[in-house]
């Protein structure tokens, strides 16, 4: 996403290219067929729950409104809604300081309300969020995503980065912070160490790894998208470390992107993580990290019992491997794995959302798209799906967060227009009797080719 500083992105890019995607001499390769995943869509598998042609904020008075939007602390037109995230009756939603004007970047809705386009509340209180002209690092800067985890407690990372594609500001330094959702006060704010936050860093998402019963040991992980970093937190420890490894760098030919009539480069690194389902564990009572890129067709994997050892930093590369790939237009921002072991990822390029079940091959024939068939890109529901949240509701839901991205950046958003959703899917209905079904049969259809020295599949 970001302009400046693209040799050292490039020079890292081409270490990619030779490690990981070139062949060394004459092999013979295996790969799955280049075909987008077939796909049987019903027209109602996601409900409309919010929608916005702007956002807007609910301050404590009329005048106090007037005076922010008179003073350029609220600017309508430079909010948008990035994450998002379900607790009981409490859509979470985020608005980072990409802009000028943005004057809370946590809030939440109530959840059911009458209204289609309700006005944010800043979470937990308009108090705890800090401004740009006189920043009080104690406070929330800039948050971009959240996790919520088994014990109540809302997750988050605070990049304390506004302005972050003109003038990259770093107001204060990024921190991992934590609410209890059952009386909203604090109970943690980390500030990462220096060591841990390279230049120009960028902390973008979260993710809590907490096993059932253990709520004192939680694990967060964070994602430098822009640094190509995973930082691992430990509670327990109250301690954290950054891991590098070349999987975690962008690949050149999925960083371009051309979308609503737009072309632009993101050379985002890790990006999207998930984790497999207690359910679904491997060995010794592990689990797995599935990660990926967003500027990425692939889809990787680690054991979490490797990255919770803080004693060795660096990792054997070998710990972490790609277990499939989407195809070309396959680039994912998030993903998010219900308790069944059934994956669910964002298709930015496609707008579409994607499920997989983790318990078969991470092959095409075993991907699904869920809506958006046979639409034209404008009429969609789905308009670059930037966040995808499984809740912890008996029968599970997926919560996607659309936000038209790349228009707000790049282009000009109409406000005349909606331009903001949130929409929601029952798991059980949009996957029973389709391959992301853990009952249905997975395929294990190959197709294989030869490639000569220097070609790269």
């Amino acid at each position: 996403m970001k302009a400046t500083n693209l040799l050292y992105n490039f020079i890292l890019v081409l270490l990619y290219m030779n490690v990981a995607n070139c062949s060394s001499g004459w092999h013979e390769h295996s790969f799955w067929e280049d075909e987008t995943p077939r796909i049987s869509r019903k027209s109602d598998a996601f409900d409309l729950i919010n929608e916005w042609k702007f956002l807007d904020f609910e301050y404590p008075t009329y005048v106090e409104r007037q005076q922010a939007i008179k003073n350029n602390e609220f600017i309508t037109e430079n909010n948008l809604p990035l994450g998002i995230d379900v607790y009981k009756n409490r859509l979470f939603i985020t608005t980072p300081r990409w802009k000028d004007g943005v004057p809370a970047s946590l809030s939440y809705v109530p959840y059911p309300t009458n209204e289609r386009s309700p006005a944010l509340k800043p979470y937990p209180k308009w108090s705890a969020h800090g401004n740009t002209v006189n920043p009080d690092c104690t406070k929330l800067i800039s948050v971009y995503r959240t996790s919520i985890d088994i014990c109540g407690r809302l997750w988050l990372i605070d990049s304390g980065i506004v302005n972050a594609l003109t003038t990259f500001t770093q107001l204060c330094p990024p921190k991992i912070v934590a609410f209890d959702l059952n009386t909203d006060e604090l109970i943690l704010s980390y500030e990462l160490p220096p060591d841990q936050v390279k230049q120009d860093s960028l902390h973008s998402n979260i993710l809590a790894d907490v096993r059932e019963g253990q709520c004192h040991d939680a694990y967060v992980y964070v994602t430098d998208v822009w640094r190509f970093g995973l930082v691992v937190y430990s509670l327990a420890k109250q301690k954290s470390w950054r891991i590098t490894n070349f999987n975690f760098l962008p690949n050149p030919v999925a960083a371009d992107f051309n979308i609503y009539g737009l072309n632009f480069q993101w050379l985002d690194g890790i990006f999207g993580l998930s984790l497999s389902a207690e359910s679904k564990n491997f060995l010794n009572n592990d689990r797995m990290l599935y990660f990926h890129p967003m500027a990425s067709f692939k889809e990787f994997v680690v054991s979490t019992k490797l990255i919770q050892n803080d004693s060795d930093n660096t990792q054997n590369a070998l710990n972490f491997f790609p277990i499939g790939d989407r195809g070309s237009n396959g680039q994912s921002s998030t993903s998010n794995v219900d308790r069944n072991g059934i994956m669910f990822f964002t298709q930015v390029h496609r707008d579409e959302i994607g499920c997989w079940d983790t318990s078969k091959p991470y092959i095409r024939e075993n991907l699904k798209f869920l809506a958006n068939e046979n639409e034209s890109n404008m009429s969609r529901l789905i308009q670059f799906p930037n966040d995808l949240k499984v809740d912890q509701e008996y029968e599970q839901n997926i919560w996607v967060m659309s936000n038209r991205l790349p228009i707000f950046l790049y282009s000009q958003l109409d406000f005349n227009d909606i331009n903001f959703r949130i929409l929601r899917a029952n798991i059980n209905k949009v996957t029973t009797g389709t391959i992301c079904d853990p009952s249905v049969r997975a395929s294990t259809k190959l197709k294989t080719a030869t490639l000569n020295e220097g070609q790269c599949l």
